[in-house]
């Protein structure tokens, strides 16, 4: 059997991930649209969240690729979605929230899951049969809503109950727009590329290339989660950076009084 070299699939991923790893946070434009917007503006976040949510949509991606019935696709996306709608209305809601950063780091740990489920890790190497999908994959979704509502815990919600389980209530809507439009190019891609002699040959490679993504991810939420827990310990440290010039000042300073004989 041929095999395919996996360097150019890490060069590409560390090439083309900085800006999708950090492209799912809540920027400052996004904050003060919601203050001055209403329900639809939480709806439209939410569309958009998702569809850069590439955690969230690397992991989906993963659980669509073998399923060829649209059947299949309702059952697993259904569980996945009633999982992260509990955690998403109910976290945001009663304002249960964790650091960021680590969520996300286990959501990553989630893609690399389901790329080393999808390649048959758990029988060539841990000699056991792949857990239940449908109830991981609920669990997976308790955890994804609770990292989207982390993100949304950062936008101001107000301070009226009704008024706030409305707006929450209108990004989730919004979330599963984004999903719906996400999966349907998904699934289309895949039942195309299934229909091609190249499915067989690459999909190994393709869920590896998934693992790679989630180490990827991971590894770039623990750093952030380092700068945000320990930030001085990334400053430039000025006051010692002055006392190195001060000393190479000293060394580079000559007497020429010296050079000349009296």
């Amino acid at each position: 059997m041929k095999t395919f070299p996996t360097r150019p699939v890490l060069a590409w991923l560390l090439c083309a991930l900085p800006a999708l790893a950090w492209a799912h946070g809540i920027s400052d434009e996004d904050r003060q649209r919601m203050l001055d917007g209403g329900y639809l503006q939480y709806v439209g976040l939410g569309a958009s969240h998702m569809l850069t949510g590439y955690d969230h949509l690397l992991f989906l991606f993963g659980v669509v690729f073998f399923l060829t019935t649209f059947k299949d696709v309702a059952k697993f996306v259904t569980v996945f979605t009633i999982g992260h709608c509990i955690t998403l209305i109910f976290a945001t809601y009663f304002k249960i929230t964790w650091n960021f950063y680590l969520v996300d780091a286990i959501i990553a740990l989630s893609v690399i899951y389901k790329g080393f489920d999808n390649n048959g890790g758990f029988q060539k190497h841990l000699n056991m049969p792949s857990p239940n999908l449908l109830k991981a994959v609920f669990v997976f979704g308790l955890l994804h809503g609770f990292g989207l509502s982390t993100r949304l815990q950062q936008l101001p919600l107000g301070d009226d109950p009704v008024a706030m389980l409305w707006r929450i209530l209108s990004f989730n809507v919004g979330v599963e727009v984004g999903q719906i439009a996400a999966l349907s190019v998904m699934v289309a891609v895949l039942a195309l590329w299934r229909q091609r002699p190249s499915f067989q040959r690459f999909s190994h490679l393709a869920n590896l290339g998934l693992m790679y993504a989630g180490v990827y991810l991971l590894f770039t939420q623990l750093h952030g989660y380092q700068h945000d827990s320990q930030p001085d310990s990334f400053r430039f440290p000025a006051a010692e950076h002055q006392h190195a010039h001060e000393d190479m000042d000293i060394q580079n300073t000559t007497d020429d009084s010296r050079n000349t004989l009296k």
